[in-house]
């Protein structure tokens, strides 16, 4: 069966996760951590993405944004990965690939998940052993939304904006949130959507999408993907 295409629409937000082949390390120093965030912050202007979060784990990282445009996202991840494997390569003087194939991502229902979905990508260095509060790990959005940092990366969504009328009030909820963390359920829904590539969210967010695309958007029986022009008739 051929592969499906990726899901990739603007205006909704989307889970990426890009994996080291084999899970090898794809950093070996601070300097590469700040690399990748330099390349993801220019290729993020450039090609209009609204990144929202972020971690950056020693064989992987996970991004949560918005592109505005329909290619985006592809063109931004393109980027951004042969920019870094050519840096890597030269520093540490290798040849051959670094990535496990093309990034995995999938597309999420905000109001039901955006919020989440930042949390579980807060929280991947603690459920990894690496430190015991997110607070502690330096290579993720998470202490911009404390208000520790000022990150020229993130573009907070909209959401996040309602969680108070200050800062102050905004960081507090936010802490909290994370602090509360997510159930084992919420975890597995997060990491197997964006690996299998199916959108995320309430039966009805994810008819609507099938109406906006012909790749089919979630795990049904096999066939053509719907059309954006005919009905489905069960």
């Amino acid at each position: 069966m051929a592969r499906l295409p990726r899901l990739t629409l603007p205006g909704y937000p989307h889970h990426v996760i890009q994996r080291g082949n084999n899970r090898q390390a794809i950093f070996a120093t601070v300097a590469d951590y700040r690399a990748l965030l330099d390349l993801l912050e220019e290729n993020a202007k450039k090609f209009e993405v609204a990144v929202h979060a972020y971690v950056l784990m020693s064989n992987h990282f996970h991004l949560l944004a918005t592109p505005q445009t329909a290619d985006g996202l592809p063109k931004m991840m393109q980027a951004v990965g042969r920019s870094y494997v050519r840096y890597f390569n030269d520093i540490q003087k290798r040849t051959g690939t670094l990535w496990e194939g093309r990034y995995k991502s999938t597309l999420i229902q905000s109001d039901r998940y955006l919020l989440t979905c930042m949390a579980y990508i807060d929280l991947n260095p603690v459920r990894a052993g690496l430190v015991a509060l997110p607070q502690d790990y330096p290579w993720s959005s998470h202490l911009h939304y404390l208000g520790i940092r000022s990150d020229r990366l993130i573009t907070p969504h909209a959401l996040y904006w309602e969680l108070g009328n200050t800062p102050f009030a905004r960081e507090a909820a936010y802490a909290e949130m994370v602090r509360s963390g997510i159930n084992t359920v919420q975890q597995t829904a997060l990491t197997n959507a964006a690996l299998q590539g199916w959108a995320l969210g309430e039966p009805d967010f994810v008819a609507e999408l099938q109406k906006r695309t012909e790749r089919r958007v979630s795990k049904t029986g096999a066939g053509r993907p719907l059309s954006v022009n005919k009905k489905v008739v069960k």
